[in-house]
């Protein structure tokens, strides 16, 4: 199985990125305005040029609040739907296919599986955090390469992929 691993920068997914050796893929930017505090996940799509991708609105000590992703508006509970076992999570990706984020039996990791209960990535918590010249990295976000005919790698289930792993660390990092 090939993976194409991209490595977390920051303790705190609100205010971080996911880079790899061609560099910052994915930023987290997390600003405080009035007493709205707003989540922007951005997309690097060239050298110095960002998409946004997402733009999530907490509520009150950084519960869910709404997303906005493109020009559709959620929950961000839809992001990451308890199921009836602990510390599992499911969404509606792109395709309309559910996607469940679940511990892994065997270690500290969380994977992501398809609908068909695949493994299409894998989230892997570092401790402690390694220095890299773009930050200390808390985390790994595996992508299985050839997963979903390699679709996992490309957006907008790539993008899913990183919103919905960022809302998982958050919620994991509090109490159930």
């Amino acid at each position: 199985m090939n993976n194409t691993a991209l490595l977390w920068t920051s303790s705190d997914p609100k205010q971080s990125q996911l880079f790899s050796t061609l560099g910052t893929l994915y930023r987290f930017d997390t600003t405080v305005t009035n007493g709205k505090t707003i989540t922007t996940l951005y997309r690097q799509i060239k050298q110095g040029k960002e998409d946004r991708i997402a733009r999530l609105e907490w509520g009150a000590n950084f519960t869910l609040g709404r997303a906005t992703i493109g020009r559709n508006m959620v929950s961000m509970n839809d992001l990451v739907r308890p199921t009836d076992q602990a510390y599992t999570r499911c969404f509606f990706g792109p395709d309309g296919y559910t996607y469940t984020w679940r511990p892994d039996e065997f270690s500290t990791d969380f994977v992501l599986e398809d609908y068909n209960r695949n493994v299409i990535a894998m989230f892997r918590p570092i401790y402690p955090g390694k220095k890299y010249n773009i930050g200390e990295v808390h985390g790994e976000l595996l992508l299985v390469d050839n997963a979903g005919k390699g679709m996992v790698l490309h957006p907008p289930l790539m993008d899913m992929v990183c919103l919905t792993a960022m809302l998982n660390r958050v919620l994991n990092a509090s109490p159930q």
